[in-house]
């Protein structure tokens, strides 16, 4: 997608990959402190105040690094993007992560399937689709999933393949 798309449909991806860029971005600060909140009041019964606070200066902070990330990504010709979007988006565990265990959370219980697959995800915060970082994100994110297969598969039969 880099440069000019050739065609109607890259066209339409880059649309697709646009909004969920946007999307993303736009969730991510307010999916931080949504993390922090429902930790803290299974830990403690409540939200504190510095908790809050810290939790919307991370909210910030992941957005401001995780969003140009996924922007990059979604910007970058399809046949070259290495990962998706999703998985940018959960290197933002990191973000609520960072203020639960400077207030003195303890790590919650996660089966061994989540151990392995996200050991760094102590308090079992990655999303699992698009939806769990903003129920409008779920939409947009299959747009753009369907979008990218479509492209990918008109370049494969372009190519002679089946």
């Amino acid at each position: 997608m880099d440069g000019v798309p050739n065609s109607a449909d890259e066209l339409m991806l880059r649309g697709h990959a646009d909004a969920l860029a946007a999307g993303i971005e736009a969730a991510l600060p307010e999916w931080v402190q949504r993390c922090v909140a429902r930790i803290m009041v299974a830990w403690v019964g409540e939200l504190p105040e510095a908790a809050a606070r810290e939790a919307a200066v991370a909210g910030r902070a992941a957005a401001a690094e995780i969003g140009p990330a996924v922007r990059t990504l979604l910007t970058t010709d399809v046949d070259q993007q290495a990962t998706g979007p999703l998985a940018l988006a959960r290197e933002a565990v990191r973000f609520p992560t960072d203020v639960l265990a400077v207030a003195g959370v303890p790590p919650v219980v996660r089966d061994a399937f989540a151990e392995r697959t996200f050991p760094a995800d102590v308090y079992d915060l990655a999303p699992a689709s698009f939806g769990d970082l903003d129920p409008a994100l779920q939409e947009a994110g299959i747009a753009w999933g369907a979008s990218k297969a479509h492209v990918m598969l008109s370049r494969r039969r372009a190519e002679g393949h089946r």
